[in-house]
Formats: C-alpha cells, sequence, structure tokens
C-alpha cells in the first residue's frame, strides 16, 4: 500500500494501493502507521508524499462507503479526520510530489504538507466534496482554509471545481511545479534543504504556524463532529454518492 525509501533522512513515501489510491480503510491505517513510525525513527529528519503513476489519490473510495454502510462509516470517517489531522501536525517537513490527479481527500493530503510540488501535465486537482454531497470533516475544513489564500478558499469549498495544475499554482494550492521525470528529485531535493534547519527551530516555527487551525479543527470536531458523521451515515447521502458516481463514470 505504502512504498518506502530512505536516503539521507528522507524518508519517501509512495501510495500504491490500486489503481488510484482511493482512501479506504486499510490505506488510512497503513498512512497512520508509516507517519507515526516514521515520527518514531530518529533517522528520518523530512518526508516527501508520492503517489504512483499518473495519479496522487483519488480521494475517499466512495465505493467502499456505499459497500459498508453505517457500520463502515462509523469507523471510517474519524479515522480519515485523525489521519488529516496526523499529518497535518507531523513534526518534521513534509514535502508533497503531487505526480497527478489528487482529489477529495488526495487533495487534503497534498495541502497538508509543508510544500507542496505538482507535475505539469493533466492531472487535476479539487475538493469537489459539495457535489458529492458529503460535508469535509473538521480537519480537512481547517487545513483548505490554512493553506489556500482567503480570496480562493470560499469557491473551492462551494463551487467544487477540479483545475489543472497551472491553475492549482495560480490559486494557492501549490507552490511549484515540475516536469513529471523530474518531480520527485526536486521534491527530495527541497526535503533535504528543510531538514537542515535546526530540528527544534523547525518544530517550534510549524507549531507555532499551525497551532490557530489546529486549535479550530479540535473544538469544531467537539462541536460539529457528531452531525458530520450523521450526514456521511446517511441514506440520502448514499443516493447522492450513487448520483455522483454515475454521472462521472458517464464522463
Amino acid at each position: 500500500m505504502i512504498e518506502q525509501t530512505q536516503e539521507g533522512g528522507v524518508l519517501t513515501m509512495r501510495l500504491a494501493h490500486g489503481k488510484a489510491s482511493a482512501l479506504d480503510l486499510e490505506l488510512l491505517q497503513a498512512i497512520s502507521r508509516t507517519l507515526e513510525d516514521a515520527e518514531n525513527d530518529p533517522q528520518v529528519r523530512a518526508l516527501v508524499l508520492t503517489g504512483t503513476d499518473g495519479i496522487f489519490c483519488a480521494g475517499v473510495d466512495l465505493k467502499r462507503i456505499l459497500d459498508g454502510g453505517d457500520e463502515y462509516a462509523q469507523r471510517y470517517i474519524p479515522l480519515l479526520d485523525e489521519v488529516f489531522e496526523q499529518l497535518f501536525v507531523f513534526p518534521h517537513p513534509v514535502v508533497c510530489a503531487t505526480n497527478g490527479h489528487s482529489i477529495a481527500g488526495g487533495c487534503i493530503l497534498t495541502l497538508a504538507c509543508d510544500y507542496k510540488l505538482m507535475a505539469t501535465g493533466r492531472g487535476r486537482m479539487g475538493i469537489p466534496e459539495m457535489k458529492v454531497g458529503v460535508p469535509f470533516p473538521c480537519s480537512a475544513f481547517e487545513i483548505v482554509r490554512f493553506a489556500v489564500p482567503k480570496s480562493q478558499a470560499q469557491a473551492l469549498y462551494y463551487l467544487a471545481e477540479t483545475v489543472l495544475p497551472e491553475e492549482a499554482l495560480a490559486r494557492g494550492l501549490v507552490d511549484e511545479l515540475q516536469a513529471p521525470e523530474d518531480l520527485l528529485a526536486r521534491a527530495q531535493s527541497v526535503a533535504s534543504e528543510l531538514a537542515a534547519i535546526p530540528v527544534e527551530s523547525f518544530q517550534i516555527t510549524k507549531r507555532m504556524l499551525r497551532a490557530p487551525a489546529v486549535e479550530t479543527m479540535r473544538a469544531n470536531r467537539s462541536e460539529y463532529g457528531r452531525a458530520i458523521l450523521g450526514r456521511w451515515a446517511h441514506q440520502a447521502t448514499y443516493d447522492h454518492i450513487r448520483e455522483y458516481l454515475a454521472q462521472t463514470l458517464k464522463k
């Protein structure tokens, strides 16, 4: 599910789960374990997160949500929320090498990182949750609000568009574009540069930058978490997901 290589203190995590690395329960568990192991490994000074072939991550595995029903959703949505936060607060530098399509939850993974590169080409990025008919988990909502310029965030939430790399850069979703063949090497170079910062100084700075977002996501989880889970684990939502998938397959 996750291929790992390590060199010079930089751990590269490659999502390799099915055709599109869609986020199902098992992949989320694997991401969480890998992040925990990396945090506890004194040899790891930075992470690079990337995908396989022309897809970074297609987001939530909606078919598994439909097949699993309420029981699956009750386990899945809290874990999704936790893993997004776990990546967002990871104490070492995290560089994302978005190698292709980065949709919904995949886009959130990208935005949670400290520096974000995307491959040029036809890969698309965006957060179509409103079209899917589901609310954002609290961590995902705050990650978008933290990472995306204020002038762009509301339209991204509501209009649910996906955009090509040049527009993703213009809107502030990513920091840099690279040719696909240069993407990973450039991401690893940036990760090495960030890893050279004294650890304590980097960690203090990252915590201060992200503390307001983390405080808000945790407060909102207490206030809205049950309502969000209730909308995901709901028959009307399943019906809307089916309609969304049917329309997407037609395209």
